[in-house]
């Protein structure tokens, strides 16, 4: 008599074993409960997402957090990115309204005068420089005080084709201090340096001018007594006034003691910044702001540098080049920390501090090449 075949034990075990169904119903239970969370999930972030935009789009507040980014965006190499957030039409009119705006803030005839301090045998002397060490909301940098403006010269770049450090400015003349001074020519964002913005004046001598004949200019700098020079100005200006160093660059953000940006709305976003100003007793200001680091600065914008300005007793002060120029140099060593990814950048121009300037011998490295001639993006083999 046949028996009746039997199941094989493991399809018994399978069949039958309460751990292998439990199984099955725990990994049905964790896919049903990742459906769950998924779907949570993606409706959640869809809910935030339209709030978000309702609050960006919608409410006066978003829409002023909208145009502080825009505005941040329009100061870096990535300007583009700004149409996404307020659209290309939007991004184009601003910078018209800010550059009109900043010529407007460079015409008023400043009347400041300084008086710079008899000091008597008996009261100890002022040092050269003195740097201190400042902080705000969302920003860190340094106000460096230079107590006589006739010691400060220009330095530019020793080699043609190239711009050059400011660290190496300062150990190549042996000056004490320096600072970042005008813009360049900056192609890309990559530019070698070498190609100043508008002009440059060293020394009393007009060594590069990029403006073409009768035409006037934003300058920062100082004339041969100390007293500094910030606005709009012609060449035939800038020379009946004596200036001595200077560079192109805007805006002038306080004259005849009084601040021009309104608020923080008005202040062209966040980024690392440098100013130069000037108090009633003559003494130099120099404010420079680290940013584009978030752990450590996120960066400043115009209003907070002016601010700063009043704050020390600035009646006169002006926008320098920043953002990843920005840096502050003394006894040799970079003070601040500068945000460039690729180190310390090449630069055309730097206010330099020296203990005796007349002694100080700054060539004319432009001499005999024209403006239209150089090129700002091609490297220096």
């Amino acid at each position: 008599m046949e028996q009746a075949s039997l199941p094989k034990r493991s399809t018994l075990r399978n069949n039958n074993n309460p751990k292998t169904t439990n199984s099955k119903k725990k990994h049905k239970k964790r896919k049903r409960g990742f459906i769950r969370f998924f779907t949570q999930l993606v409706w959640t972030v869809l809910v935030l997402g339209a709030l978000v935009a309702g609050w960006l789009f919608l409410t006066t507040s978003g829409n002023n957090f909208r145009f502080l980014v825009a505005d941040t965006l329009i100061t870096t190499q990535h300007r583009y990115l700004a149409k996404y957030i307020i659209g290309q039409a939007e991004l184009d009119k601003r910078v018209v309204e800010y550059n009109a705006r900043f010529e407007e803030m460079g015409n008023e005839k400043d009347t400041h005068k300084i008086q710079r301090p008899v000091q008597s045998v008996a009261e100890e002397k002022k040092p050269l420089v003195e740097i201190e060490e400042i902080s705000g909301t969302g920003y860190r940098g340094y106000v460096m005080i230079v107590n006589d403006p006739t010691k400060i010269r220009l330095g530019i770049p020793k080699s043609k084709g190239k711009g050059e450090t400011v660290s190496n400015m300062v150990s190549r003349t042996g000056a004490i201090a320096g600072v970042n001074g005008g813009g360049f020519d900056d192609p890309n964002w990559k530019g070698n340096g070498f190609k100043p913005i508008g002009v440059v004046i060293s020394q009393g001598k007009l060594y590069y001018n990029g403006l073409g004949k009768n035409r006037s200019t934003q300058i920062v700098g100082i004339d041969k007594t100390g007293n500094m020079i910030a606005g709009h100005y012609s060449l035939n200006e800038l020379k009946d006034m004596g200036v001595q160093e200077a560079v192109t660059f805007q805006p002038r953000i306080i004259v005849n003691g009084k601040g021009l940006i309104k608020n923080s709305k008005e202040g062209w976003g966040i980024a690392p910044r440098t100013a130069m100003g000037q108090r009633e007793d003559g003494a130099i200001i120099f404010v420079v702001i680290d940013g584009r680091q978030p752990t450590y600065s996120t960066g400043a914008n115009l209003y907070d540098v002016q601010q700063i300005m009043l704050k020390h007793g600035a009646v006169i002060a002006a926008n320098l080049d920043g953002g990843s120029s920005t840096v502050l140099v003394k006894d040799n060593q970079i003070v601040n920390k500068p945000s460039s990814q690729y180190g310390e950048r090449y630069l055309p121009t730097a206010f330099l501090v020296f203990e005796h300037p007349e002694q100080v011998n700054i060539p004319n490295v432009w001499a005999g090449l024209n403006a239209s001639d150089i090129d700002g993006g091609k490297k220096k083999k």
